[in-house]
């Protein structure tokens, strides 16, 4: 979509700035929730605030609408490319973790539709049911609204909505209390960190599966690995765990894991659990996803440009 530039003047652009700066984390948090991305959302929060740029401000009734829209638009077209980019990619892909407690708004609006769990159920939607679910589910927007966005009508936004909670019923288990969770995570941690295998299992959900997002790593498992002998015996790698120090952190919206060694990060795990037991373990070697949850403890302090990352190589993959 082309948009015409106009003049500006410098007020203009201290008011475009705050105005921007006001709606920015609730973009972002659209983004995020359409994309599985930190990276992938903050293009798209940089492409808004460029165009934002360029647009005659002074016919813009509600900036907020505005700037919503074009976040919802430019993160479907980019759900699109993206799905035909990860047909290629080697083994599971997961959603790229990102930290809640740097910036807590990105979890503020109804949490549960940030966790990871949830957001890799939310990749078997189509991008328009995703979007529709995101706007109503995540950020309350009036029906009226999502049918402005996402230029379709009214009848048919409340269909879309209607089919991806009916799809996403199907996919999910009640979860347990963020207390709860904290306690299954750091109680499978203490049990692999010493090989416990007994501990482990005993903490499985019977149908527990693994997940290792490591793009074709080395060691990585490239199928999911089912069941709790397995999935306890694989969690117990001792090179994963050998002079490895975990550090829980917040994630999503829930606890997750960092394993550091020797000041580098190698690992970040999160699971999820219902009152059967964990029955989703989820972790992350990918080196990229890896330095952009990392990158995502100073989005805090980020402006309109894109966060600039270092990032770390992981040495050890297994899960």
């Amino acid at each position: 979509m082309h948009v015409e530039a106009f003049p500006t003047s410098p007020d203009d652009i201290e008011d475009a700035v705050a105005v921007f700066m006001h709606h920015r984390r609730r973009l972002f948090g659209i983004a995020y929730r359409m994309l599985g991305s930190t990276v992938e959302a903050e293009d798209v929060v940089q492409e808004v605030w460029l165009r934002w740029q360029k647009t005659d401000r002074s016919v813009v009734l509600s900036p907020g609408a505005f700037l919503s829209s074009a976040t919802t638009r430019l993160a479907i077209n980019v759900a699109q490319s993206a799905r035909l980019r990860r047909e290629t990619y080697i083994g599971p892909w997961l959603p790229e973790p990102v930290d809640t407690s740097a910036d807590p708004a990105i979890g503020a609006e109804h949490a549960e539709t940030v966790e990871l769990a949830l957001l890799l159920v939310l990749e078997k939607l189509t991008p328009v049911e995703r979007a529709a679910y995101v706007l109503r589910e995540a950020f309350d927007y009036a029906y009226t609204e999502i049918a402005d966005m996402l230029e379709v009508s009214l009848v048919n936004v409340r269909k879309i909505v209607s089919r991806a909670r009916r799809h996403l019923l199907d996919e999910r288990r009640e979860s347990v209390d963020a207390a709860e969770h904290r306690r299954l995570l750091s109680a499978f941690v203490s049990a692999a960190r010493t090989g416990d295998v007994a501990s482990l299992e005993a903490l499985l959900a019977p149908d527990v599966v693994s997940l290792s997002d490591g793009n074709g790593m080395r060691g990585c498992a490239r199928v999911p690995v089912l069941g709790r002998a397995r999935v306890a015996r694989l969690a117990t790698y001792r090179q994963l765990w050998r002079d490895a120090v975990p550090e829980l952190v917040d994630a999503n919206g829930a606890t997750g894991v960092l394993v550091r060694r020797d000041g580098r990060t190698v690992a970040f795990l999160t699971a999820a659990a219902s009152q059967h037991g964990v029955h989703q373990v989820l972790w992350v070697f990918a080196p990229s996803k890896i330095a952009a949850f990392l990158d995502s403890r100073s989005r805090v302090t980020a402006g309109p440009g894109l966060m600039q990352g270092g990032g770390s190589r992981s040495a050890v993959c297994r899960g």
